[in-house]
């Protein structure tokens, strides 16, 4: 189960951003060997921006409050 699933909505640095992918180990396209065991999420921001971030560090900035959950998809509740 991922803690954040497709559809999460993120406000990051004052950019807003929604996890529009999750990656399991071993599934992102270009780079397998960065991938452990727990998930990776693609994040679109509002910018056009897309980033590719670590379940460890999406938790980790959460947790500190530099990013901030806005919005969760059914499954999360």
């Amino acid at each position: 189960m991922n803690k954040y699933e497709v559809g999460t909505l993120i406000e990051d640095m004052g950019n807003i951003g929604v996890v529009s992918r999750v990656f399991q180990k071993s599934e992102h396209p270009t780079a397998p060997w960065a991938i452990n065991c727990r998930p990776n999420y693609e994040i679109r921001y509002s910018t056009g921006n897309v980033v590719v971030m670590s379940f460890n560090t999406l938790d980790r900035l959460i947790s500190k409050g530099q990013v901030k959950i806005l919005s969760k998809t059914e499954e999360n509740t």
